[in-house]
Order: C-alpha cells, then sequence, then structure tokens
C-alpha cells in the first residue's frame, strides 16, 4: 500500500509541475476563504443582531459585543483585502506593505462605515418580504429563514467592497450565497430599496444589472447578456437590463441585453423571453402553450371526456 501510495504521490507531484497555474504552492499573499466567509458571518451578527449569534445580547453588553465584532471584521477583512491588493490590481502589485496595508485600512474603514446604510436597505427588503408574502408568519421569520434575504444581504456587503474596488472578495462571498440559497447576484448588481426575491430558487442577475425600488423577482428569473461571446472584451460593458421601480418578474422569465429597460410599473409574466425595452405600465406574457393529454389503449374513456384542448 505504501508503495502504490508513493506512486500516487509523485505522479501528483508531477501534475503540480505541469498544471502551476491551478496551484498556490509557496504563494503566501493568496487570500484565505474561510476567513472571508468567517468576516461574512460575523457582518451578519452585526446587521441582525440577536439573530445568529451564538449568546444571548441585551442592552447591557450589546456595545461590547458589537464592538469586538467590528474589530474582528476589521482585522480580518484588512488582511484579506491587502493579499488581493497585491495580487490582482496593477497599482499594488509593486507597491511597499506599507502602502497597500494603508490603502487596505482605508477601504475598510469606509466599508464599516456603510453599514447602517446597508442595515437601512435590509430593513426595507424584510418589510417588502413580509408585506409581499401571505405565507410569511413573521418579520422575524423572514430573517431568519428566507434565502432571499440571506442572498440580498451578502450582495449588498459585496457590492460595497466592489464598488471600493475590492477584487475577488466580493465574489467569493456572492458565491457562497448562490452555492446556499440557489441564488446568483453578482456583486457588480445595483439593487434599489424594497427588493423582493420570493422563493429565489434559480434566479441569476448579472453584473450589470440595475434595478430599481419596490422591485420583486420570482424564482427562475434570469437578469442576463444577449451574448457573451466578446468573453473579456465585453469587460465593463453593460450588458445586463435596467429594471426601473415597482416591477414584478414572475418565475422562469429571462429578461437579456443591456439596452434592455423594463420601465416602472411593468409585469413580466412567467416563462417570458424578453429583449426589447418594455413601456411603463405595460404587461407582458408568453403565448399559453397546446397541451396534449393521451390516455393508455388500455384505459376506457367516460362520456366528455377527450384527448387534446388548447387553452
Amino acid at each position: 500500500m505504501s508503495h502504490k501510495i508513493d506512486d500516487v504521490l509523485e505522479a501528483v507531484l508531477a501534475s503540480y509541475a505541469e498544471y502551476p497555474a491551478i496551484g498556490k504552492i509557496g504563494e503566501t499573499h493568496f487570500p484565505k476563504r474561510h476567513l472571508i466567509l468567517s468576516a461574512l458571518k460575523k457582518l451578519q451578527c452585526v446587521i441582525f443582531p440577536g439573530f445568529f449569534d451564538e449568546k444571548e445580547l441585551r442592552n447591557d453588553n450589546i456595545r461590547f459585543y458589537a464592538g469586538q465584532l467590528l474589530e474582528e471584521i476589521r482585522e480580518l477583512l484588512t488582511e484579506q483585502i491587502a493579499k488581493t491588493l497585491r495580487l490582482f490590481t496593477e497599482e499594488f502589485c509593486d507597491a511597499s506593505d506599507e502602502v497597500v496595508q494603508e490603502r487596505s485600512e482605508e477601504i475598510v474603514g469606509t466599508f464599516l462605515a456603510a453599514i447602517p446604510r446597508i442595515r437601512e436597505y435590509l430593513a426595507t427588503d424584510i418589510e417588502a418580504a413580509f408585506e409581499g408574502d401571505p405565507a410569511a408568519f413573521s418579520r422575524d421569520e423572514v430573517i431568519s429563514s428566507y434565502p432571499g434575504i440571506y442572498a440580498t444581504m451578502v450582495n449588498r456587503i459585496a457590492h460595497e467592497l466592489y464598488e471600493l474596488g475590492v477584487p475577488l472578495i466580493p465574489r467569493i462571498m456572492t458565491e457562497h450565497a448562490h452555492s446556499v440559497t440557489g441564488i446568483d447576484i453578482h456583486p457588480g448588481a445595483k439593487l434599489g430599496k424594497y427588493f423582493f426575491i420570493d422563493h429565489g430558487t434559480g434566479i441569476v442577475i448579472g453584473e450589470t444589472s440595475k434595478i430599481g425600488e419596490h422591485a420583486k423577482i420570482y424564482q427562475g428569473v434570469t437578469l442576463g447578456a444577449l451574448s457573451t461571446r466578446g468573453g473579456q472584451a465585453l469587460k465593463g460593458v453593460k450588458r445586463h437590463p435596467t429594471i426601473e421601480d415597482d416591477v414584478t418578474i414572475y418565475s422562469g422569465a429571462s429578461i437579456l441585453g443591456g439596452e434592455t429597460v423594463i420601465s416602472e410599473g411593468a409585469v413580466i409574466g412567467g416563462n417570458s423571453f424578453v429583449t426589447k425595452s418594455v413601456p411603463e405600465q405595460t404587461r407582458v406574457s408568453a403565448k399559453m402553450p397546446e397541451l396534449q393529454f393521451k390516455r393508455q389503449e388500455n384505459v376506457e374513456f367516460q362520456s366528455g371526456e377527450f384527448l387534446n384542448y388548447e387553452i
């Protein structure tokens, strides 16, 4: 058995030499995913105190507890952001450690100052979810259990870092949310207040999407690009649609293209495929398909029954 393991080890080491791009041996500056997700968990506790913490919070300990969390978040993010700046930005790849550290601290300070605004927006999202879902028992249930709220929270956190020019870390955060909720929101996407995702599984919202206030999106919706054949040449180009205020998009709809605008108050029906702008207060629906029913040969038909019908 030991001989077999030695053979495997030699083959694995040879593979490391042959494909160095998918390994980070000797790389001390690559960020650590588990530490980034640890910071995300602590941010969730700061944003929703008392919901996800391991200890009971009271008025006499909340100041100390929140302050301790913020300090831990500051340390984690400062270290990880410094690593990504050095690895993934031309400006800092050859800069001194002091310069990189100073910029990382500046980014984290700006980000932490945005937490009250993030909480303000999330408070409106929770209100939209509770008021918009008759199955919601309480706002506490929305916060504790709705995958759409978690995915939205992660996006609002990641979007702040994305706007501050932080590489990689925002995407690690949103892809983590994607993996646990089935909701894929790129950190570049801009979400307005009172944003409500109902059910959520299978939703995809692309990088350059813009969503206004009081938007409601159901499961299986795609806000995507018409084509990605241009690859990296399309970086920075508006490829995804704009959704204005008070728009509802029902399940399975696909809305594609950077020039596509779904104007205020529009309703996009389920399974619609939209590649052109929609005027305000307009309802879009896909033509109902023809349904066909076939009985097995050994089943007798009852009076009044039918084989085919169109709806």
